[in-house]
């Protein structure tokens, strides 16, 4: 997965985001920390780690941590997978071998796929807001996603 940059949106992750890194470890691609220049506590907790980028975003929020991120990287395809360990690595490997063999531009993860999916974190409003949300993108953008609220992206960088 040389190809590969993880894009790695953080805001205040000083906890979370040395453990999941941890769990990134033996990945063999890129990982690219996006942090606001403010956000030091988070720098602190990781400046020892090493084999990974930071990046510091220009804008403010979260959809600017992603543009900026993946239009400084350099690779073939990139994923946006969270710093606060909400989003499993262990379907990266799936989710690139079939982005290469179906020769598609983005696969998006879901959570409720499978009947009786989810999140550990899902309420009742979560749930009740993420299928209104679904349904509102899929009727006005003629998508087909089960789980618009969930950024488990990976696609072609250009």
């Amino acid at each position: 997965m040389q190809d590969l940059t993880l894009i790695i949106p953080a805001k205040n992750e000083s906890e979370s985001l040395p453990i999941f890194l941890g769990e990134i470890q033996q990945l063999d691609c890129k990982k690219k920390i996006i942090l606001d220049k403010n956000d030091k506590k988070t720098l602190d907790s990781i400046s020892h780690m090493k084999d990974i980028e930071i990046f510091f975003q220009q804008k403010k929020g979260y959809g600017s941590a992603l543009i900026e991120g993946i239009n400084d990287t350099d690779t073939e395809f990139f994923c946006i997978i969270n710093s606060d360990g909400s989003m499993d690595p262990k379907y990266l490997n799936q989710m690139f071998e079939n982005i290469k063999v179906k020769e598609l531009d983005f696969i998006f993860a879901t959570r409720y796929e499978k009947p009786g999916g989810g999140s550990e974190d899902d309420t009742i409003i979560t749930k009740v807001g993420n299928i209104f949300f679904s349904t509102l993108g899929n009727l006005l953008f003629s998508l087909k996603l089960s789980d618009i609220l969930f950024t488990y992206v990976l696609g072609k960088t250009k």
